[in-house]
């Protein structure tokens, strides 16, 4: 049996657990007869190193870390990486991004706030020094930029610049004087979605969970990783 193990960020918000909750037992329903298991690298266990250890410590048990995050970076390749290390029967799958399902998600989201057209986009992502997390966000700004008629821009909650709240000061700072939108480009509600609201862009969209196109990637993810 090979367990699917969703690891994602963690948060004390209460809404967010709730969405990532859902998310999983959205995967569960999607594979009958398969275990999945839920695990997060911060803020709140089950920890995926403790997850990763219990499922290594059964007979005849493989598994698959799938990580519930939009984008490579310290917490794929460390914690993540570290939890699967010298592990047989445990591997990692990439992050759920770059996708172009998941620019299918964020335009849902642009939909139904009833963004117009005309808008700058900011393409609001958590934020992350590391430069391969940096880097699948400019691939997913690309993405949008190819189906969105205005400009796109990219805004970070949290760690790098431009912040959300610079962006948004720029693109009306330049002479974009038609209205600006943030799109979250978070998985759930928490901190960092709160932050995008208090950016003073016209528009704010939800997260992008829950959404049967997040399931369907989380289980590419997984069988392209050895899942069955």
């Amino acid at each position: 049996m090979t367990i699917l193990i969703g690891c994602a960020h963690g948060t004390r918000d209460e809404q967010g657990q709730e969405t990532i909750h859902r998310l999983v037992e959205d995967i569960r329903t999607a594979l009958p007869g398969k275990e999945v298991r839920e695990a997060y690298v911060d803020v709140h266990g089950p920890f995926v190193a403790d997850v990763v250890a219990e499922v290594a410590a059964e007979e005849s048990c493989s598994a698959v870390v799938v990580p519930l995050l939009l984008a490579g970076g310290y917490h794929v390749y460390h914690d993540i990486g570290e939890a699967v290390k010298d592990r047989a029967d445990v591997v990692a799958a990439p992050a759920l991004g770059p996708d172009p399902r998941l620019i299918d998600i964020v335009m849902d989201r642009i939909r139904e706030a009833h963004i117009p057209d005309t808008a700058t986009l900011i393409l609001a992502a958590a934020g992350s020094s590391d430069p391969r997390s940096q880097a699948d966000t400019e691939a997913a700004a690309e993405m949008l930029r190819a189906r969105w008629s205005g400009p796109v821009r990219i805004g970070y909650a949290a760690g790098i610049h431009p912040t959300v709240d610079d962006a948004v000061a720029d693109a009306r700072a330049n002479g974009e004087d038609f209205e600006v939108a943030v799109a979250s480009f978070l998985l759930a509600p928490g901190f960092f979605q709160k932050r995008l609201t208090e950016s003073g862009a016209d528009h704010v969209t939800e997260p992008l969970a829950p959404h049967p196109r997040l399931v369907e990637i989380v289980l590419d993810r997984y069988r392209d990783a050895g899942g069955s």
